[in-house]
């Protein structure tokens, strides 16, 4: 799953912090709202904790990273021209200025954004930072590339395909002036989340010069509060506060309270120990607490442990529309019809909302209290109807390879899948990659994956958001995002119309996100299991009450501190 969002220009946003409730069926998982954060004048500074992650990021270099382990830490070293609210719930899903001014001033029917960069900026390395800065951290984006660059900059700022196709030196649509640190973007077309795309750590500026090659293990120097330092590949790193962050002075963003060593353990069993005896301090929110561990924790650390609803999370499995036997409308509705979720959600230590449709609840657009087309997703699935599918597809037989990480519960809610797949007629075998590669391993169009696990955690509240994972126009020869192919001309139309209303705005188009929504579910692109929820899971060491959860980036490591 890859992290990122947020809306446009608006003083607050509509992101539901309720409960997730399932379209069709109810949800066997319980979550709680988290605490609002501590205030700065009763915060204690100073310390070092250890977050421990089940997964590595795919890259800590912001240029390159695109997953909710590397947008967590990259947010805080690679601030944005805009960013988001440090706060629980939907008051962190707010866009605030972050490297300009204000917030863009938006002209030309929403095709000019126009900021103004703060003065007296320095990159962590001490070098003043100049707003030709930010068209460099774009082309950078571009080439190496971003997995978001496609559908986020490409599709978007006038001149970038010219510049990514080698046709242009630099992109023509971003005109920047270092002596008055003016910055003006020109977009194709109206594009209303823009102002979250700004926020985006990928687009957190990085000094010019800085190589067009993922650097991984020397992350480049950034505007943070925070600096990425010690990378040991697949094992380990630091954040630790950035001393020139204060003089600074901007308004929102704290400087933090403690540094981070974060280590990466695939044994989940053994990191949920840890941090349950206190010989570790945070248990990474995107991982899941095995089922086999809750009664312990519910007993023992009912008052440093709850289940969180972020409320924008899908986890599905994707179907290569351009490849068999998926091709086959009438195999995608087989796996819809006779997929059990109650299964997967044992399997998920009961942390799942049940629901067949791709935008999760919380979005504006979510089909709420209309039927699923292919039945209830809490009566276990149909087998005799998916096998009676499979036959009439014609595809009965067909070698599937089906696509897995390596931690749990992901492989085995594909082992469970990839059984069932050989239960209802096809020929199905398991392949299973390692976490911190798998992305980018699936997104390699060369390698036209058949099949696997997939999830979403919103980049920002916008039906858009998800929508780029369907979009043809997303499709990438590497990086790619949109993994089963889709490339539906009713699905990109609809996407480009609605793609233009800002956040503020979404209202007057939910309908139509709902209409997309529900042919989407009805052409069975994708096979939904479940709108997840996640662990907030800390030592007794950390001030609970304020540590913040926010619904774009999980942890707010910013927000850490000791009693």
């Amino acid at each position: 799953m890859r992290r990122y969002n947020k809306p446009a220009r608006i003083a607050a946003i509509a992101l539901a912090a309720s409960i997730v409730v399932a379209a069709c069926g109810s949800s066997s998982s319980k979550t709680t709202s988290t605490p609002s954060s501590t205030s700065p004048s009763t915060a204690k500074n100073g310390g070092t904790v250890t977050l421990l992650m089940g997964t590595a990021p795919d890259s800590l270099d912001p240029g390159m990273g695109y997953t909710t382990q590397a947008a967590e830490p990259d947010w805080l070293a690679y601030t944005g021209l805009t960013t988001y609210a440090h706060a629980n719930g939907s008051a962190g899903g707010q866009v605030i200025p972050g490297l300009a001014t204000a917030l863009p001033a938006i002209t030309d029917g929403g095709k000019t954004y126009s900021v103004t960069l703060r003065k007296g900026l320095v990159f962590s390395n001490g070098k003043p930072v100049k707003a030709s800065d930010f068209t460099y951290t774009v082309e950078r984006a571009i080439k190496i590339p971003w997995g978001g660059s496609g559908q986020f900059i490409t599709a978007q700022i006038a001149g970038a395909t010219a510049y990514s196709t080698g046709k242009a030196k630099t992109i023509s649509g971003i005109t920047t002036n270092d002596a008055t640190g003016q910055i003006t973007i020109h977009l194709n077309s109206a594009y209303g989340a823009f102002d979250n795309v700004l926020a985006f750590p990928s687009l957190g500026l990085v000094p010019t010069g800085t190589p067009f090659t993922n650097e991984p293990n020397n992350p480049p120097p950034g505007v943070g509060p925070y600096m990425i330092t010690n990378v040991v590949p697949n094992a380990s790193f630091s954040l630790v506060r950035n001393p020139k962050w204060t003089s600074m002075n901007i308004p929102g963003i704290p400087a933090g309270h403690v540094d981070i060593n974060a280590k990466i353990s695939s044994n989940i069993d053994a990191n949920t120990l840890s941090v349950l005896n206190n010989s570790a301090d945070i248990f990474d929110w995107a991982d899941t607490i095995p089922g086999s561990l809750l009664p312990q924790l519910k007993s023992q650390a009912s008052d440093r442990f709850s289940q969180v609803d972020l409320g924008g999370s899908t986890y599905y499995i994707f179907m290569n529309q351009k490849a068999k036997p998926f091709s086959s409308q009438l195999a995608r509705e087989a796996v819809v019809t006779g997929l059990s979720q109650p299964a997967m959600n044992r399997l998920g230590s009961g942390t799942l909302a049940y629901g067949c449709y791709f935008l999760p609840p919380a979005i504006i657009g979510h089909p709420s209290g209309t039927p699923c087309p292919y039945g209830d997703p809490a009566s276990g699935g149909n087998i005799a109807k998916a096998k009676q599918l499979v036959t009439q597809s014609g595809m009965a037989g067909t070698p599937v390879t089906v696509w897995s990480e390596t931690r749990q519960p992901r492989q085995a809610w594909m082992t469970y899948y990839t059984s069932f797949l050989n239960q209802i007629g096809f020929k199905a075998t398991q392949k299973v990659i390692a976490d911190a590669t798998f992305f980018t391993t699936i997104g390699n169009l060369k390698l036209n994956p058949q099949t696997g696990f997939a999830d979403w955690n919103q980049d920002f509240p916008n039906p858009v958001d998800f929508y780029l994972l369907l979009s043809g126009a997303a499709i990438l020869p590497t990086n790619n995002q949109n993994f089963g192919q889709v490339d539906d001309p009713f699905i990109n139309a609809q996407v480009n119309k609605l793609g233009a209303v800002p956040t503020s705005q979404l209202s007057s188009v939910a309908g139509q996100w709902q209409a997309l929504d529900e042919y989407t579910a009805k052409k069975a692109y994708v096979a939904v299991f479940g709108y997840q929820t996640f662990p907030k899971f800390t030592s007794t060491r950390i001030n609970y009450g304020a540590a913040i959860f926010h619904p774009v980036y999980g942890w707010d490591w910013s927000s850490f501190q000791l009693k």
